[in-house]
């Protein structure tokens, strides 16, 4: 479904829950109330009142709008998934954020990022109050929200924390038994890069995708759930570094290859020092790399 048509059901069905709570012939508010109330463009607006009219719920003539009949349930829209739109949206903010479009300490303006974003101005307000305990958002004292930004001193705390979390998934997978699913996902993983080394001239720009998928899996092995949502975002993080700095980029992913492929060879031997050395090596490089991408944009 389109994003678009997402905001539009959704626009539509709370203009729906304000027609609920009104009597058969009050007056409609004006298209740009209604912008202001459902968070979504006069365009999206005045295709809400052309449905509404359709179906008989409003009488509409030029500014002239009043209700009708009360709605039913049959005048809803169905919703797409809530959880497809919350990926969409942590997706768009975050390449938001981390492409640098805007300073840190700016001043958050619910109504126009929701209007850029596509959705509605709650759920906006929801993501944010989830998204504020990774430190890239705040409240404001004087109400609304700002962003606190992407800066050198978040880069390293993020940097140290993922150390302490992926050391952690490297002593698990050593352990871990036979049957553990870890185990055909390195070896798949290990193909996977030793193909990519080969094609590494021409297909360099392909590793931030093994990147990602070689950190997931690793970090498949820990089940917790107060380490899986900040486990998403750094992986988001990181992986978006990779689109930031291009300078010897070939030569870094084909470092970056062989450091995966020197933790699976230890996982793989159970040999846990050796496991441990290797991941803090990669994790240090991978570190250098990312204050290095601030530093390319004039942040660190």
């Amino acid at each position: 479904m389109a994003r678009r048509d997402t905001r539009y059901r959704e626009a539509y069905n709370r203009l729906l829950d304000f027609c609920a709570t009104h009597a058969v012939g009050t007056d409609i508010p004006s298209e740009t109330a209604l912008c202001d109330m459902t968070g979504v463009s006069r365009t999206v607006v005045r295709r809400c009142l052309s449905r509404m009219a359709e179906l008989e719920l409003i009488a509409w003539n030029g500014r002239e709008k009043h209700l009708l009949r009360a709605p039913v349930a049959e005048d809803r829209i169905a919703l797409p998934d809530s959880a497809d739109g919350r990926e969409h949206l942590e997706q768009r903010f975050l390449d938001w954020v981390l492409r640098f479009d805007v300073p840190a300490g700016t001043p958050l303006s619910i109504a126009e990022l929701a209007r850029n974003f596509e959705v509605a101005q709650h759920d906006l307000k929801e993501f944010l109050a989830g998204l504020s305990r990774f430190g890239l958002v705040a409240r404001r004292p004087q109400g609304g929200w700002m962003l606190r930004g992407f800066t050198k001193d978040f880069a390293v705390e993020l940097s140290d924390f993922r150390l302490v979390l992926e050391l952690d998934a490297v002593s698990k997978a050593v352990e871990a038994p036979v049957d553990h699913p870890i185990w055909p996902r390195l070896a798949t993983l290990r193909n996977a890069h030793q193909n990519l080394s080969a094609q590494i001239e021409t297909d360099f720009h392909e590793f931030s995708k093994l990147d990602e998928a070689f950190h997931e899996a690793l970090n498949s092995v820990v089940r917790n759930r107060f380490i899986a949502e900040f486990q998403k975002v750094i992986s988001l993080i990181f992986h978006y570094h990779y689109m930031w700095d291009k300078t010897h980029e070939k030569e870094r992913n084909l470092a970056a290859i062989n450091e995966h492929l020197a933790i699976i060879d230890a996982i793989e031997a159970r040999d846990l020092q050796r496991a441990t050395d290797a991941a803090r090596k990669h994790l240090q490089t991978s570190k250098s790399t990312l204050l290095s991408s601030l530093r390319h944009h004039d942040l660190g």
